[in-house]
């Protein structure tokens, strides 16, 4: 490992004095929006330190930041929480070296913030890997900061044509800051919210504790899901986590959700007529606070977390009384952050307002088109999604027009390479006449089954300069490339229809209950007595839903148990249900499970062998790949686990239920660090999926499916005649040997009669 503190601690010496010329004080590197930090000077308090780190993916940059091809500098911007005053930072800088570069010796300068951090060696290692250690004076750490590299001999090396993609440096994701602060007492303010939970500014993952009474209730734990969904919008991409407490205060911040008079860790929630919001000092540390959340019943509880997601709160704001609340109702399919199926959708529309359809220079970073779709998009064989791009070159003539085109992939799967001119005998021969031979549009087929929940359409301008081109233009920054306003996409002639059950639809975007995405046909449910990691699982499970809709769980609704009457069991005759259980819930899962092709044997989970008549059904339906044999083997070798099962509603056939469930809570817990996982989430997918951390996860097919979504009566009569064309072909040809035999005997039955009467003559 290389250090560099020596350096380090030069420039600290360097650059400290004229950064604060004043003295500094914690006022001072407070932002604007944050009061001082107020301490009562008769109780010291102490200020605890705050260790966290922030790495290269977690800025943006999930495959690490290559210079290469001629782009030899480049940088990262990441922020900062604004709560939290930085004491110590070290930068732990992990490079990956191409041969060619490393022959070179040449050299890499860090800069951050526009003070130089120093200059690497990149030189031969054992490996292409090499490692160093940077300590950064802790002033320079900020909220906003700016993260760049340059190589030293970068010039000269990208006026080697064709060679320059020999000399590559990556920075690692996994190269990161690892940093120590001081928390900043931000004040019982409700206007601040969602810090000191959430801070916007952060790119870690956040953990956030919610509280609760020792007698829990579903509504209780429904406010809590609403607040989990509207947090999980807000964490974006970096991720949330929930830990649930019963009847004990959370160590630092967390949210208290209860009754009036009731305790929670010895603290008693205020007496209150109306629902309140209300931010106190946690009593085992005044620098973390506790947010209160307090309603009689379901309603007022509803409201007021309602309310505590709208924000707007006056400055200086302890407490709020919420007034009656109006939550809209959402319609099928319009959550906001999936792409309308109902026009054309301009390609300006997808992307952040940080971002632009203009790519500056010749090297530059490619142009990401971001968007998320319902899972259950339905076309025809041989139909396809039409995507028109409107794209202009520079007009520049030492630009080789035959060698440069723009690259279009989508998820990672290469589309086509749009060239600068029309391609075609006429419009070479006219573009050499001095015609007008520019391509500038292009209408692309897209399949159905590259558009997923989740998908990132990449475009890159490869602009190649001829070689006689000067060195001089290969740095000019004054070009530029761009997609045009009126590229499109349209999903407008697409159908919502699936087969479901398919965890993979629910692991990508919380499918089918996202249909409506405010929940309002979904049930939350629990065992009568649910552990706390079955209720912070149920939290990670709602603040997925609110990441991937754009929307808060305004109406989820949560029982616990499974009902045999009453309102909550009129609740599940027309609605989804996604349940969440560990095997130690032994009655819970019987009951849940009593009408479905899975059953519980003390703490092993099985398949139900099915009857003769569904299995006759099952092979009528072209049913032939089920896997219940298979997935009842290796549910019995496995002892630690952790997944999801699902089937159809025993309450109502055209609904769906789904089951996270786990050997135990240890292993339940680990189904957030799984679900984050891009390679489990591809491994998902039928109706039981199962993660160990031997095999990672296996998924298997066991029960029937069912059509689901808005296709008309005649359509699906043709869609099974499609789905299961070999069934239909036997159907066929039973039916015509039977109508055959049928015609052949009276045939045969006229030919007799024919026959006897001209003897009889």
């Amino acid at each position: 490992m290389k250090r560099l503190t020596a350096l380090a601690a030069l420039l600290g010496a360097l650059f400290i004095a004229p950064l604060h010329s004043e003295e500094t004080t914690v006022e001072s590197l407070l932002p604007l929006d944050l009061p001082p930090p107020t301490i009562a000077q008769s109780t010291p308090t102490f200020v605890p330190s705050v260790m966290s780190s922030v790495s290269i993916a977690q800025m943006g940059q999930p495959q690490g930041i290559t210079l290469s091809g001629g782009q030899f500098q480049g940088g990262v911007d990441f922020t900062l929480p604004v709560d939290q005053v930085m004491t110590s930072a070290r930068l732990a800088l992990n490079l990956r070296i191409s041969p060619a570069l490393a022959a070179r010796n040449a050299t890499m300068q860090l800069m951050l913030n526009g003070q130089p951090l120093g200059t690497v060696p990149l030189t031969a290692t054992d490996s292409d890997l090499a490692r160093y250690q940077f300590d950064i004076p802790a002033a320079l750490m900020v909220s906003s900061n700016s993260l760049s590299f340059k190589i030293n001999d970068g010039d000269a090396m990208q006026c080697q044509r064709d060679l320059s993609d020999k000399y590559r440096v990556t920075i690692l994701p996994d190269s990161r800051f690892e940093l120590e602060g001081q928390q900043l007492d931000i004040g019982a303010d409700l206007s601040h919210f969602p810090r000191p939970f959430f801070d916007s500014m952060q790119m870690s993952p956040a953990a956030i504790a919610v509280a609760f009474a020792s007698k829990l209730s579903p509504d209780t734990i429904s406010a809590g899901a609403l607040i989990a969904s509207w947090l999980g919008i807000q964490a974006d991409y970096r991720g949330v986590s929930f830990a649930a407490y019963h009847d004990r205060l959370p160590e630092k911040n967390g949210i208290l959700i209860g009754h009036p008079g009731e305790q929670i860790g010895g603290l008693t929630l205020p007496q209150t007529s109306q629902p309140l919001l209300k931010i106190i000092d946690n009593p085992a540390n005044p620098v973390y606070k506790l947010l209160l959340v307090v309603g009689k019943d379901e309603s007022e509880l509803r409201a007021a977390a309602w309310r505590l997601t709208r924000g707007n709160f006056a400055q200086q704001t302890p407490a709020v009384d919420v007034d009656a609340q109006t939550i809209p109702l959402s319609k099928p399919y319009d959550a906001p952050r999936w792409i309308p199926t109902d026009r054309p959708v301009k390609l300006s529309e997808l992307i952040r307002k940080d971002q632009s359809l203009t790519a500056t220079g010749i090297w530059h970073p490619p142009l990401q088109v971001a968007f998320r779709a319902a899972p259950d998009l339905f076309l025809w064989d041989g139909e396809t999604i039409p995507l028109h791009i409107g794209y202009r070159f520079p007009t520049e003539n030492w630009i080789d027009e035959q060698r440069s085109w723009l690259s279009m992939t989508l998820n990672d799967t290469f589309l086509h390479n749009l060239p600068v001119n029309k391609q075609g005998a006429l419009e070479t021969l006219w573009h050499k006449l001095g015609g007008d031979a520019r391509q500038e549009q292009f209408d692309m087929p897209l399949e159905p089954y590259m558009i997923y929940g989740d998908n990132q359409l990449s475009l890159y301008f490869n602009i190649v300069p001829k070689k006689d081109a000067p060195c001089s233009t290969l740095l000019n920054n004054n070009i530029k490339s761009r997609i045009d306003d009126d590229s499109w996409i349209d999903l407008s002639h697409t159908r919502h229809f699936a087969l479901l059950p398919n965890l993979s639809y629910f692991v990508g975007a919380s499918f089918p209950f996202t249909r409506l995405a405010d929940y309002s046909e979904t049930v939350l449910m629990l065992p009568v007595n649910p552990s706390e990691t079955q209720i912070a699982t149920l939290f990670d499970m709602a603040a997925r839903s609110g990441n991937a809709t754009g929307t808060a769980l305004g109406h989820n609704r949560v029982v616990f148990g499974v009902p045999t009457g009453g309102s909550f069991l009129e609740l599940l005759r027309d609605r989804d249900v996604l349940a969440v259980s560990g095997m130690d819930q032994h009655d819970f899962n019987r009951a849940l499970l009593a009408n479905s092709p899975f059953v519980t044997h003390d703490s092993t989970l099985g398949v139900r062998e099915p009857s003769s008549w569904q299995k006759v059904q099952r092979w009528i339906a072209g049913d032939w790949a089920a896997e219940g044999l298979e997935a009842d083997r290796y549910f019995s070798s496995n002892e630690a686990w952790r997944g999801f099962i699902s089937f159809r509603s025993p309450w109502n056939d055209a609904r769906l239920v789904v089951l996270a469930l786990g050997s135990n809570d240890e292993q339940l817990s680990h189904l957030h660090d799984d679900l984050a996982s891009a390679k489990i989430n591809a491994g998902i997918r039928g109706d039981a999926a199962i993660i160990t951390n031997e095999n990672g996860v296996r998924s298997f097919r066991v029960g029937e499916q069912f059509p689901s979504g808005e296709m008309p009566p005649h359509l699906k009569i043709v869609w099974y005649a499609n789905q299961h064309s070999a069934l239909l072909a036997i159907l066929s040809l039973l039916v015509g040997s039977l109508v055959g035999g049928m015609v052949y005997r009276m045939l045969k039955k006229r030919e007799r009669k024919r026959l006897d009467a001209g003897n009889s003559k």
